[in-house]
């Protein structure tokens, strides 16, 4: 075989006057050449790791203060104030060390001293700064003079050129908020769902909470928060994530696709090759730290811990919790599973190019593999599997090849993505992308490279491990390195000469008996019912976007949110808990919080569209988006109430403490959850110079069985994509409807700002619309 040949680095005979060793050139010279890569990589990972350790100082910094203080021994001043002649006089006992040897060991120590208590006070002096949020809730175009010192102190101890993790150890702890702030902030938001008898019965279990255990949970909160890097981070992950017991097949994971309006080629082994060479670019970078800091409105610093363990990750199934694994290159999977070894990020397009992967049958060998089915069973089953099947010979060698590596490439064999003249391809485009078929995504990676026949990519991401703007961070660099860096030739092939020298993938080798075939067919019929299930509607709202919105003097996201709300009214003729995601990545291993956008104002707003004039609609919209706005920079800030509830609820249950209130607050379902795709990120492409090189954003399954799953990206100035999902199984959603209301919410909301109401609604004091039972049916 040739793999056997290649693998051949020297050959031997046995003489009688010796051994006669004859080694191979190339291979002694790939060997050296490895060696000296590895050693590169690790002295770049550490000269980065020393940048980022004494940020916002540098190495340089050092020998300045050193020089200084050697300086000062040939001066009558001594700025030591005596340290360094102690110091001299502690090392006259070393007789082999003469006077000035001493002198200047002691000046070198002292300096050294000094260097690092001024970089650890420029570090807390840092955190103090950033710890000031005044400058988030300033209206827009304006800046106080306080915030304006603020910045300027900033800029003065952020330091030169910081690299991705520099910022990490100056960022502020997530802060404690206080019980009072968290239940008053809680009843304030349930107060338009509930009639007046539910409301007081939820008031009486707050006080009743407050008064007898509050107290006792919130000091150990605080313990934690003064410990632990971030209060809430290890629990959200363990509790709302690795001990969920589900599938997270549609039930956790996400996606995210590809550029909507073009491809840059149509030859899918071609892209699938630039696209993995461009990961592997990014992958090179953030394994040393040379990735630009993340930061929120490009300029403060978040956190950017999640980047981590972006590659080489994979979710562990456990009986009670998951866990994590990580390391090597990458896994494909082609109806049946092939793997191979790791090879030059340089060469890894050109690897593609020669299609070896594409000259496999498709149907071969298909009852070989145990399929990712396995992955859509609940998560005790698959572990149990895995310990029974898959923990010892061959099948733990395959499957310990999965999930080592880097990430999980799936070569679709129907084309999928954004076609004008295909009705629905929207839909169909987003349903591959969460759950394809039931036996081509591996869920528990970190995520899925999925790559389309026709050239189209996409990613179905799982959750645990990191939120959407992470994985968001990464495709943006990918799809920019992809077409503006890498790109094509004029056939649509991978540019640059083909590497004939790169091993061929291997097909993982599986033993499956009888009993874990039949469960892989339990586990794939399971799947493929929650798959059928699920009901997308993927809509592209082109009347307007983000910039006629700001010319109204109104948040994006308020305005979206604001329509959203009355969307549900009009579909479902009630009100409902709404989740919107923020983040809370200022602080320190910093992920989300929630907002709750159904608040009293939105729905005054909501309830008064039928029934009130322009002039007061505007003034109404205008106090639920400032209402929203302000919730939302709470959220960002700290001071959400969601976390703290949740985090209260852990500390009880670990105590061993029933709370009435707490369980009821966790136990309510969010019949609309929502979230904002972020967008240019990294600001690599210039989306007015090049409109048709946008994404389509990505989505996420519903998470009430009777509710609704609402995702948009605000797309330059003049686009913003919904991505909507329920379940067929419900008789009162339906996707297409429910964008179709959006649809006519937005451009009812915009027809309030027409000239003169806007100049009307201005001078008018907005009033609260009389509230009756929030539940109360009403169609519109």
């Amino acid at each position: 075989m040739a793999e056997a040949h290649q693998a051949v680095g020297f050959q031997f005979t046995v003489r009688p006057d010796g051994v006669d060793l004859k080694l191979s050139q190339e291979v002694i010279k790939n060997i050296y050449l490895s060696g000296l890569t590895a050693w590169k990589k690790r002295a770049i990972q550490f000269k980065n790791g020393v940048l980022a350790g004494v940020y916002p100082a540098s190495p340089s910094s050092w020998l300045i203060v050193v020089i200084f203080m050697m300086s000062s021994l040939y001066t009558p001043v001594d700025p030591s104030l005596g340290m360094i002649d102690a110091m001299k006089e502690s090392l006259l006992h070393q007789d082999y060390m003469s006077a000035q040897s001493r002198a200047v060991l002691s000046a070198i120590l002292f300096a050294t001293g000094l260097w690092l208590f001024l970089i650890y006070l420029l570090r807390y002096s840092l955190k103090a700064l950033l710890s000031y949020h005044g400058w988030i809730f300033e209206s827009h175009g304006k800046m106080s003079t306080s915030t304006k010192v603020w910045l300027v102190r900033f800029f003065m101890f952020s330091g030169r050129r910081p690299l991705l993790y520099s910022f990490q150890a100056s960022l502020p702890r997530l802060p404690v908020p206080s019980v009072d702030d968290t239940i008053q902030g809680y009843l304030e938001s349930v107060r338009p769902l509930l009639d007046k008898q539910q409301y007081n019965q939820m008031e009486i279990l707050a006080q009743d909470f407050k008064d007898s255990k509050a107290a006792r949970l919130q000091r150990f909160l605080i313990l934690k928060s003064w410990w632990a890097t971030n209060y809430v981070s290890d629990w959200w992950e363990e509790y709302i994530y690795l001990r969920g017991r589900s599938p997270i097949m549609v039930n956790s994971n996400f996606y995210i696709m590809d550029l909507l309006y073009m491809t840059p080629t149509h030859r899918q082994a071609a892209r699938a090759g630039n696209v993995v060479h461009a990961m592997l670019q990014y992958r090179r970078k953030l394994e040393r730290g040379e990735h630009a800091p993340l930061r929120a409105l490009g300029t403060v610093p978040m956190c950017s811990t999640q980047m981590e363990r972006m590659f080489n990750t994979t979710r562990i199934p456990g009986i009670e919790t998951g866990s994590r694994l990580a390391k090597h290159l990458f896994h494909f999977q082609y109806d049946t599973s092939f793997h191979t070894q790791k090879a030059p990020c340089t060469n890894v397009h050109a690897f593609f190019h020669s299609e070896h992967l594409f000259d496999i049958p498709a149907g071969l060998c298909p009852t070989l593999t145990p399929s990712p089915s396995f992955l859509y069973f609940g998560r005790v089953p698959w572990a149990r599997a895995r310990i029974r099947h898959f923990s010892h010979g061959v099948n733990k060698v395959s499957l310990d090849a999965i999930e080592s590596a880097a990430f999980f490439l799936a070569l679709d064999d129907e084309p999928q993505g954004y076609d004008t003249g295909t009705f629905n391809s929207l839909d169909s485009y987003a349903k591959s992308l969460l759950h394809g078929k039931c036996y081509d995504r591996w869920f528990d990676k970190s995520f899925t490279l999925i790559s389309y026949p026709n050239g189209k990519m996409g990613i179905n991401a799982e959750h645990s491990w990191a939120d959407a703007p992470i994985v968001g961070h990464m495709w943006e660099y990918v799809l920019a390195t992809d077409c503006f860096h890498l790109g094509y030739t004029e056939e649509g092939h991978c540019k640059g000469d083909v590497n004939k020298g790169l091993p061929h993938p291997t097909r993982l080798q599986w033993q499956i008996p009888k009993e874990c075939q039949d469960a892989i067919e339990s586990s794939y019929l399971s799947a493929k019912k929650i798959a059928e299930d699920v009901d997308f509607h993927g809509r592209l709202f082109t009347e307007f976007g983000k910039g006629l919105i700001k010319k109204c003097r109104t948040s994006p996201d308020a305005f979206i949110q604001l329509a959203l709300q009355l969307a549900q009214f009009r579909d479902q003729g009630v009100f409902c808990l709404t989740y919107e995601s923020s983040m809370t990545r200022m602080f320190r291993d910093g992920r989300t919080e929630t907002v709750r956008s159904c608040t009293n104002e939105a729905v005054a707003f909501v309830r008064a569209m039928e029934d009130c004039g322009a002039t007061v609609l505007l003034a109404l919209f205008r106090r639920a988006a400032d209402k929203h706005q302000n919730m939302y920079r709470l959220a960002m800030t700290g001071s959400g109430i969601d976390r703290h509830l949740f985090c209260l609820y852990i500390v009880s249950k670990y105590l061993d403490i029933d709370s009435p209130f707490l369980k009821k607050v966790l136990s309510e379902p969010w019949k609309l959850s929502t979230s904002q795709t972020p967008q240019q990120q990294l600001n690599l492409v210039d989306i007015n110079k090049f409109p048709k090189y946008v994404s389509g954003g990505g989505g996420f399954g519903p998470v009430a069985d009777d509710g609704y799953g609402v995702s948009y990206i605000i797309v330059g100035e003049n686009l913003i994509t919904f991505h909507i999902s329920c379940k067929f199984s419900c008789p009162d959603t339906d996707s297409s409807r429910f964008g179709e209301n959006i649809h006519k919410a937005m451009l009812d909301i915009q027809g309030l700002f027409r000239p003169e109401n806007d100049r009307n609604g201005a001078e008018i004091q907005a009033k609260a619309v009389p509230m009756e039972n929030g539940n109360g049916k009403k169609h519109i």
